[in-house]
This record gives structure tokens, C-alpha cells and sequence, in this order.
């Protein structure tokens, strides 16, 4: 039987199909940690120019240092799998708490201010998304916002890749199994050049590129704040052979002092069947141990945390 990923019209949350839209974004969090959303409200034609500028500065920019590259450490002509980089080309971008993106080299002025209004609607998007995940889960309106807030706010930042052809696919990934460390991750990627693919019930599934959609998936602070309701999933990306695969990932994360810890409310509702599975943490203590462990299962990560958890206080949550 073929398994089908879940593409949701968010515009449905408006009309009288919003029931089972809320119904099939709940389903998406708990059996596949992922979901592509269609009329998500960003506007087709700054998608479209997101994309032919990213595509510019690739061209222009980092086609050149990625063939330095490869050309460097002889990648083309390996024989046997490679286990400790990946075939992408990428840079980042940060937009809170402050941006960085004057100050990244090489962008064109026009690049930088798509790229900022940009981020402002996916901001917007994911806090959208992290609403309709509180109402999913029988949490107050604003309990994970606030939970990410910490004392300066959320972190958000982008991931640009590109993924260039690659010889041998079958001895290099795109970018290795992992599963991304934070909170709610916003992905447009090239609706025309495949490659990202997810790990559900044991099998690689495809995640289908399709034009002007935003695939969302969960990070491991979604995981532990819903005590495994919700789930962070592994996922990589196979190198093609041929075409060039743009990949725009924005990572709306908890702050850096944010407490992360299983939802009161959520336990509370389960007691009778629920028992506390994760630890409570200070984010950017799990970003440090993320960093070695990022292309490994993010059980032992979480096992790591709980045995820090008695050096962690737990105040009050901030509020906005």
C-alpha cells in the first residue's frame, strides 16, 4: 500500500472544512512529523523572487567556491561512502533576535530586502502554526510563543542550500539522517529537482516537491514539550545526478535561555496514562550537545539532558 504525505490547504482553516483541516495537521504531528502546506498566505510572486534571486547567488556566488571544494578534497573521484560532510552548498542567514543580513558578503542589495520580507511573513507563518499545534493539543492560545520567548525572544534564522549534481549520490548524501534540533521548521524548496525524504515506520518516503508550498516539519523542542505527543523525524537529502536543488529552510526556535520541559497541562490531562518522558532543559544547553551529535538519534541527546536536568531552575514561563 502507498503511503500518502500529508499536503494540507491551510486556506481550508477559514471555511467549514476547518475541522478536518485542524483534524489532518494533528494527524500529520503525531504519525509523521511532517506536512506541506498550499495557501499558506505568503504571496506567489515573492516566492518566485526568492527563488530566482537565491538561484542568481548561487550561480554568481557559491557555485564557484563549491567546486573549490569538491575539487580540494577530490570528492569526485571517491570509491568508497563518505560519512562526514555532505554534497551541499549553503549559507545563513539570521533574523532574530537581531538580523545579521547587512552583514553577509556577496549578497545583492535587492537579494538582502526579498530575503528580510521573506523572513517577516515565515515569522508570521510559524507563529500561526504554533497556535493551531496549541489548540491541537488542548493547550491555551500563546503557550508554546511563550514558552520559546525565554527573556529575549525566539531565535529564527535560514538555512540557503543548493544541492548540485553529484556523481556518485550513491556514496555521498546531499545531507545526512538527522532531525533538526528546535522547534518549527519552514521549508521552500525547488519544486522541480527531488531529493528530501523522511524515515516513517522504517521506510525512506519521498517528500513531494510542489510549487509555491512551505513543508513544515517538527524539531526535537516540539517532541519534548508535547512529552512525545508530537514527534521530531529523521530526514535526509539524497544527491541527484542531475539538476541543482534549491533548499530554503527558516528555523523559528526557542531563545536561548528558554526552559524547555513537558506541558503541565498536557501531563495533567493524561495523568492516568501519561508519564513524564523528557527531561527539562535550557535550550542552548542542548543546542551545545546537538552540535556533536546532530547526525545521530536524538534518544541519547535526551537521555544526556536528564542527566543535567537537577541543574536546571524552573521559573515562571516569560510571557510576551
Amino acid at each position: 500500500m502507498e503511503i500518502s504525505f500529508p499536503v494540507i490547504d491551510f486556506s481550508k482553516l477559514k471555511g467549514e472544512e476547518s475541522g478536518a483541516t485542524m483534524e489532518m495537521i494533528k494527524d500529520a504531528c503525531e504519525n509523521w512529523g511532517f506536512f506541506e502546506l498550499l495557501n499558506h498566505g505568503i504571496s506567489n510572486e515573492l516566492m518566485d523572487t526568492v527563488e530566482r534571486l537565491t538561484k542568481e547567488h548561487y550561480r554568481k556566488c557559491m557555485k564557484p567556491r563549491f567546486k573549490e571544494m569538491v575539487e580540494s578534497k577530490g570528492l569526485a573521484a571517491v570509491q568508497s561512502e563518505i560519512n562526514d560532510l555532505d554534497w551541499e552548498s549553503t549559507f545563513f542567514l539570521r533574523h532574530l533576535p537581531e538580523s545579521n543580513i547587512s552583514e553577509i558578503p556577496d549578497l545583492e542589495e535587492d537579494y538582502r530586502k526579498v530575503m528580510k520580507e521573506f523572513a517577516v511573513e515565515l515569522e508570521k507563518l510559524a507563529e500561526q502554526l504554533l497556535d493551531i499545534l496549541c489548540e491541537n493539543l488542548g493547550l491555551e492560545k500563546g503557550y508554546l510563543k511563550k514558552v520559546f520567548y525565554g527573556s529575549k525572544g525566539p531565535t529564527f534564522g535560514t538555512k540557503v542550500s543548493n544541492y548540485p549534481p553529484c556523481p556518485k549520490p550513491y556514496l555521498i548524501k546531499g545531507l545526512r539522517a538527522h532531525t533538526d534540533a528546535g522547534g518549527i521548521i519552514l521549508l521552500f524548496q525547488d519544486d522541480k529537482v527531488s531529493g528530501l525524504q523522511l524515515l516513517k515506520d522504517d521506510q525512506w518516503i519521498d517528500v513531494p516537491p510542489v510549487k509555491h508550498s512551505i513543508v513544515i516539519n517538527l524539531g526535537d523542542q516540539l517532541e519534548v514539550i508535547t512529552n512525545g505527543k508530537f514527534k521530531s523525524v529523521m530526514h535526509r537529502v539524497i544527491a541527484q545526478t542531475d539538476g541543482t536543488r534549491m533548499s530554503i529552510a527558516s528555523f523559528y526556535n526557542p531563545g536561548s535561555d528558554a526552559v524547555i520541559y513537558p506541558a503541565p497541562a498536557l501531563l495533567e490531562k493524561e495523568a492516568e496514562k501519561s508519564q513524564v518522558m523528557y527531561p527539562k532543559f535550557v535550550f542552548e544547553d542542548y543546542m551545545k550537545l546537538y552540535a556533536g551529535l546532530k547526525f545521530q538519534a536524538k534518544e541519547p541527546r535526551f537521555e544526556a539532558m536528564k542527566n543535567k536536568e537537577s541543574t536546571v531552575n524552573l521559573g515562571p514561563i516569560a510571557t510576551v
